[in-house]
């Protein structure tokens, strides 16, 4: 299994981006999608996750401004990033798991945010 993520880059704060990530390979279809984000001498924090069944949990940090979605047809996961701020400046990892030890992660995209 692949994930490659992009749609990082550089916006000023109050702007807006948007990442995607395609998995491909033999993936199973009940699973959850997401994203995770690590900044600069920090640990990797959950950012959003999303259920093949569409629930979704968001880090406290980014509810209501951050929004998470997927095609399960095309196995894709979206995060639309709205409102963002220079605390949300960090690489930004696709992830993708099912069962208790199957886990896939993308490449990383740098999402940085200046004041």
């Amino acid at each position: 299994v692949q994930l490659q993520a992009s749609g990082g880059g550089l916006v000023q704060a109050g702007g807006s981006l948007r990442l995607s990530c395609a998995a491909s390979g033999s993936i199973v279809r009940i699973n959850v999608m997401g994203w995770y984000r690590q900044a600069p001498g920090k640990q990797r924090e959950l950012v959003a996750t999303i259920e093949s069944r569409f629930d979704t949990h968001y880090a406290d940090s980014v509810k209501g401004r951050f929004t998470i979605s997927r095609d399960n047809a095309k196995n894709t996961v979206s995060l639309q990033m709205n409102n963002l701020k220079p605390e949300d400046t960090a690489v930004y990892y696709c992830n993708l798991y099912w069962g208790s030890r199957t886990e896939y992660w993308g490449q990383g995209t740098q999402v940085t945010v200046s004041s």
